[in-house]
Parts: structure tokens; C-alpha cells; sequence
């Protein structure tokens, strides 16, 4: 077992209680992450993007331009797609370079609480329009710091080998998706609803500060949202596995880095051919909180029962149904991967991911399919999003935590937070291209557009397939066989995994 600072790890349910801990912090801060962006887009397109805000915002101009010089003339639906794409891509892509820096310089623990602190600025920044671009600044720079080393930090917790880190990250995965679930209930009620609905509380607060108060109490609940997830994390640092730098500098000694092996070097190569399709999988992924939305808000008959229940549901509300669908079908596929390796049959981590963006593409499919059906100017029932994101969510689960445990499993210790930031910019390269496909949304059918994005991801399917043979020994290999720290690590105290 995986010892910390020289101490046997406490176990909760059979795992490190540094679990426990990480998957709160994350919990926390995914709260606020997914509680900002499912009000992003509306908020954009009904609120800042007005003539009337915009005179309001420090630098739209600047960012409008550097826009329409790259894609032409921009209408405030297409300037709002791209801010969200370049927005989601971004913290996707300062995550190589948190890595970087904490395996170079400052170590993981301090790297994560920085940028804690940044995203905890960035959100209260975003309740004042007039700094809504620094807002989202101060968000991507946070994130850099933040995401890749709490996800390092799980598989710091398991010595090389151990079978559980597959598992931990699938639990770890639902903390994320915990967080998402509750965002948009809390986050978009107070900002799509609180002052537009005749809510006799919110009708006083609307009337002292404005029309824009429920957007803005939307961004301060993600911001109290990871602040909480900060303070969890300095609480139960002695929770967490030491960090190379970290318990160097303690020992009064300097990490000298370990010259990359063949073995190293072929890793790292499985990782990087994995990466482009991987991109393909988020561009058509990342349409859940662009077009999606969209559609869900204009294009769906969203009153709960009609005629019985006629209650609206508030349209940031569909991105709830994605991380709920986590929670119920992540222990039945961690149950199906289970059976299927008592028997041999598991499928290979390219072959998951394959199946992963295949099951996205029939996903889109089925929207499209519906979009068909009601034509233009037809809505269709808000139901049809429940079939949509069952199978999105299958797809989601078998791509996006085999990845971060392939990253975990598979990179060398030597740069091991910089891979998990080099594996993000596949997101980043995703999300940033999904939105410059979002802009064909005002001009192009939407059984089309959804037609276009399936293609996309059964595209990336094919290719990650074509992987498989070539790729699977070296990741067996990798990850039955992984090598131990260098001797710098397993010489110094407290510093590497001990078993």
C-alpha cells in the first residue's frame, strides 16, 4: 500500500482516505465550474451581448475584432458560440502548463491551492459586468492550476500496479459529475429565473439591484462554490500524498530530473496518438453547453406535464441530466468491466474510448432524427432529452475516465501532471473548435448541424479503432509492468510511492 509522509494512509471503503478528500475538492470546485457555464451562454446572448451592457464590458471591442478578423462578420449569437467555445477550450489548455510548473517548480499542493484562489476571484469578478472578460481570465489561469494536479494527486494515492486506481477514478468521477448535477439548479434558477419569474423574494432583490442580479447571484454561488472546495482541500492536506517537489525541498534536496526511458518514450507516444481523435470526441461533446442548450431553450415544449403540471422547466436544467445519468449507470459499468475481466473479455482502454465516441455519435443521431421530425419552427418534447443523454452518458463514461486513468496508469512519474495538462489540450482543441462549429447554427438546419456533429464523433471512433492493435502492447506493457520512481524518488524520504 501507498504511504504518505512516511505514514500508513487510513482507508475509507477499501481506498486512501486522501480520496475522500480529493473527491470533495473537486465536488466543490466542478460546482462552480459547471454552475458558471450553464448560465454562460444565456447570459451572453440575453444579457452582455444587448446594446446596451456592451457599452458597459472593458475590452468587448478588442475581443470582438480579434474575432471577425479571424472568422468574418459575427452576429451576437455566433459571438456569444465563440466566447463559450474559446472559453471552455482555454481551461482545458493552461492545464499542460499548471502541469509543467508543478513538476518543475512549485509542486503540486501549492500549484492546486493558487489556483483555487484565482477561480475564486475570477467568479466574484464575473458578478460585475464591466470586469466580465478578467472574470473569465482569472478562471482559465485558476483552472491551469488547479485541474491537472488534483487529478494527479488520486494516482499519487496508489502505489504502481495497484489495481484500484481504475476504480478510484471512476469514483472520483462521479464527484465531478456530483457537482455538475446540483450547478445547474442552483446557478441557472438564480440566473435564468430570479428576475423574470414573478417570485414575490426575487422581485425585491431584482427591484434594489437590477435586472442583472440573477445572473450575477449565479456567478456568486459558483464562486462561493470554490471557495469551499479550497478550504476542504488545505484541511485535508494531511490526507493527500506528498508531491515530488514538495517533499524535496522538505529534505532540504533538489528533484533532479530522471532521463526518459525507451519504455518512457513509447508511453508517451501511446498517449499522443490517442490525442487527436480524442479531440474529435470533445468537439462534438462539448455541444451540450452551446447548441444544446440552444436547443433545448428554443426548439423543446419544456412545461413538465402539460395541462396536469404546468410548470417550466428553466432550460439550464437539461444540463443537469448528464451527471445524474453518471451516477446511475457508473456502478453498473464499473460491474460490467468487472464481469467482463473475470472472463478475459474486457475491452482494451482504445477499444473504450472507440465505443465511447460511437455511442456520442448515435446520441446525436437521435436529436437529429427528432429535429427532422418537428421541422423549423416545431417543439419537441422536453423528454426526448432524457434517451439523448442516456446514451451521451455511456459515451461520456467509456472516453473521459479511462482517459484520465490511462494518463495516470501509463505516464512517466518524471512528467507525470505535465501529461495530464498535454492530455487536456485535447479538450481544449475540442471545446475551441466546437464552438466555431456552433456558428452554424444560425444558418444551417438543426437535424443538419446535429447530423454534421455525429459524423465528427463516429470519425474520431474509427480512428481511435484503427489504434488498438498497434497501441495495445505498449500500453499492456506500460501498465501491467509500470516502472518505479527513479532512484532520486525511492532513495529520499518521503519523497516517490513506497510499497
Amino acid at each position: 500500500m501507498a504511504q504518505t509522509e512516511g505514514k500508513r494512509q487510513r482507508d475509507l471503503f477499501g481506498h486512501p482516505m486522501g480520496l475522500t478528500s480529493l473527491f470533495s475538492t473537486e465536488m466543490a470546485e466542478r460546482f462552480s465550474y459547471y454552475g458558471m457555464t450553464s448560465i454562460l451562454i444565456f447570459y451572453l446572448t440575453q444579457q452582455l451581448l444587448t446594446p446596451e451592457a456592451m457599452t458597459q464590458v472593458i475590452g468587448i471591442s478588442l475581443v470582438r475584432s480579434a474575432f471577425e478578423w479571424l472568422l468574418g462578420p459575427l452576429s451576437s449569437t455566433e459571438f456569444a458560440t465563440n466566447i463559450t467555445g474559446l472559453y471552455t477550450g482555454l481551461v482545458y489548455l493552461t492545464p499542460f502548463f499548471g502541469g509543467l510548473l508543478a513538476d518543475r517548480l512549485t509542486g503540486q499542493r501549492y500549484t492546486v491551492v493558487a489556483g483555487g484562489l484565482l477561480m475564486i476571484a475570477g467568479e466574484f469578478m464575473l458578478t460585475q459586468t464591466s470586469l466580465f472578460f478578467f472574470g473569465l481570465l482569472a478562471l482559465i489561469v485558476g483552472n491551469g492550476a488547479f485541474k491537472p494536479n488534483i487529478s494527479t494527486q488520486v494516482g499519487n494515492l496508489y502505489a504502481p500496479g495497484d489495481n484500484r486506481i481504475d476504480r478510484a477514478y471512476s469514483i472520483f468521477y462521479v464527484g465531478i459529475n456530483l457537482g455538475a448535477f446540483l450547478a445547474p439548479y442552483i446557478c441557472g434558477t438564480l440566473g435564468a429565473r430570479m428576475c423574470t419569474d414573478s417570485w414575490a423574494w426575487s422581485h425585491s432583490v431584482c427591484t434594489t439591484f437590477g435586472q442583472t442580479a440573477g445572473w450575477h447571484f449565479g456567478f456568486f454561488a459558483a464562486g462561493i462554490g470554490v471557495s469551499i472546495g479550497v478550504l476542504i482541500y488545505v484541511l485535508s492536506l494531511r490526507n493527500l500524498p506528498p508531491d515530488r517537489v514538495t517533499s524535496a525541498r522538505r529534505a532540504g534536496k533538489t528533484v533532479k530530473p530522471q532521463p526518459l526511458t525507451r519504455q518512457d518514450w513509447k508511453a508517451i507516444f501511446a498517449l499522443v496518438a490517442l490525442f487527436v481523435p480524442v479531440t474529435g470526441f470533445w468537439m462534438s461533446y462539448e455541444q451540450q453547453y452551446i447548441t444544446i442548450a440552444l436547443w433545448a431553450r428554443d426548439y423543446t415544449d419544456r412545461v413538465f406535464i402539460p395541462g396536469v403540471v404546468n410548470f417550466v422547466i428553466p432550460a439550464p436544467w437539461a444540463q443537469s441530466i448528464d451527471p445524474a445519468m453518471i451516477f446511475a449507470f457508473t456502478p453498473l459499468l464499473v460491474w460490467l468491466w468487472g464481469r467482463q475481466a473475470r472472463r478475459g473479455r474486457e475491452p482494451s482502454t482504445p477499444i473504450k474510448m472507440a465505443l465511447g465516441c460511437a455511442l456520442l455519435g448515435v446520441a446525436f443521431c437521435l436529436i437529429a432524427a427528432v429535429a427532422w421530425v418537428t421541422g423549423p419552427h416545431g417543439h419537441a418534447s422536453w423528454l426526448w432529452l432524457l434517451p439523448f443523454f442516456t446514451i451521451y452518458t455511456f459515451g461520456e463514461l467509456y472516453l473521459s475516465p479511462v482517459g484520465l486513468a490511462l494518463v495516470a496508469r501509463a505516464a512517466p512519474v518524471q512528467v507525470m501532471s505535465m501529461m495530464m495538462g498535454f492530455w487536456f489540450i485535447a479538450t481544449f482543441l475540442g471545446s475551441t473548435l466546437g464552438g466555431m462549429l456552433a456558428t452554424l447554427w444560425d444558418h444551417t438546419a438543426k437535424a443538419e448541424f446535429f447530423l454534421i456533429t455525429a459524423a465528427i464523433a463516429f470519425v474520431s471512433a474509427l480512428i481511435i479503432w484503427s489504434f488498438d492493435r498497434p497501441l495495445r502492447p505498449i500500453l499492456a506493457e506500460r501498465m501491467t509492468n509500470p516502472l518505479t520512481p527513479g532512484p532520486d524518488l525511492a532513495t529520499e524520504p518521503g519523497v516517490g510511492v513506497e510499497l
